[in-house]
């Protein structure tokens, strides 16, 4: 399935530097699964340690059902725990824009299909606004024309074209490839021999 477009509500996650471990906290990271890390995105900046609120963009109202999110620079830094893009997808979020990434992070979300797209901090300021006065605004993000729209609005935005193209080719998770290529890979292992 081609990723060429995504669209959604979007979410602004204020702050440079937010790293894996302020994504989804160490302790969660017991996990056997994925499945529930959802609820624990950016826990301890979202609840107090009873479990109230303390009222993180995350939990607003009027951006319940976001799917995309936006933040600041080297968004996802910090250690390179798979945890962190997997709580981000468990959550329902389906992309990230930010005014960079970690590079760890971004190929953990590449693999996942969650893309990570670059946009520019005055266009960023820009979107951040229209989705605050209008919070159910409709983000789309369009792979194939490298631009976010909203609210008539046409934002540039950055990728790096071989992400780009594992994206719109579905060639995003090294695994499906893998599986998609088994008779290759038994007809290869028959030629050598020893396999």
């Amino acid at each position: 399935m081609s990723l060429s477009k995504l669209a959604g509500k979007g979410v602004y996650v204020q702050g440079n530097d937010i790293d894996t471990d302020r994504i989804i906290p160490a302790r969660y990271l017991k996990c056997v699964t994925f499945d529930e890390l959802g609820p624990s995105l950016f826990y301890d900046v979202r609840f107090e340690s009873d479990g109230t609120s303390k009222g993180h963009a995350l939990d607003a109202p009027q951006h319940k059902g976001a799917e995309i999110l936006i933040s600041d620079e080297n968004f996802g830094c910090g250690s390179s725990r798979e945890h962190a893009p997997q709580a981000i997808q468990k959550f329902g979020l389906k992309a990230v824009i930010a005014g960079s990434f970690a590079e760890i992070f971004h190929g953990n979300c590449t693999t996942l299909g969650i893309p990570c797209v670059v946009m520019d901090e005055a266009s960023r300021v820009k979107l951040t606004a229209d989705i605050e006065n209008n919070p159910e605004s409709e983000i789309i993000i369009d792979l194939e024309g490298m631009q976010v729209i909203c609210a008539n609005a046409i934002y540039p935005i950055q990728m790096k074209e071989s992400t780009r193209e594992a994206f719109l080719s579905s060639t995003f998770d090294p695994l499906d490839n893998l599986l998609g290529a088994k008779a290759e890979i038994y007809s290869t292992a028959k030629k050598l021999g020893y396999a």
